[in-house]
């Protein structure tokens, strides 16, 4: 089965006949349109969208089968899901968190120090979260070209150069 992408979230209704205010994580906000049907996670109900106008933080939509006001509350929270097949290529040097996500990390000689767990942003960038077998708890590494100088999709590792004292010796 394709692997999964969250492209956007139902924040909650938007007047009385069923349009909801939606939130879309594309990088081109309004594309989030072009995916339909767009599933929930566990992909019980899929959903063509159409949006209907712009909100400060959103957009107002209609879903299809969402009709009135109870149902548009009844999707409040639910994150909206695409298979990743259906999403553009990107150029060589910007990657889709999913696909980094699992990936092997190595260091500039080699060793591995484990694999990437999460990818975080809280505004200013990227940030790996990296789990592995001699560590106590998870390791924060920016995603720099700096810190991160080799992602290799392909092979399913990425080379990292971190700062020194971040992963024990």
């Amino acid at each position: 089965m394709p692997k999964q992408i969250c492209i956007g979230a139902i924040a909650g209704s938007f007047g009385i006949r069923g349009e909801v205010r939606l939130k879309s994580f594309c990088a081109d906000p309004t594309a989030i349109a072009t995916y339909s049907p767009l599933f929930t996670e566990n992909g019980d109900r899929s959903f063509s969208v159409k949006l209907t106008g712009v909100l400060k933080n959103g957009f107002t939509a209609t879903l299809s089968g969402v009709t009135n006001k109870e149902d548009a509350d009844a999707l409040r929270g639910v994150s909206l899901f695409v298979d990743r097949n259906k999403l553009p290529s990107l150029p060589d040097d910007e990657y889709y968190h999913t696909d980094l996500v699992g990936l092997m990390v190595l260091d500039t000689g080699g060793n591995t120090l484990g694999t990437v767990r999460e990818v975080l942003n809280h505004g200013a960038s990227d940030i790996l979260e990296i789990q592995g077998h001699g560590l106590k708890d998870t390791v924060l590494l920016p995603f720099t070209l700096a810190a991160v100088p080799t992602v290799d999709l392909a092979s399913g590792r990425i080379i990292v150069d971190p700062p020194d004292g971040l992963f024990p010796e």
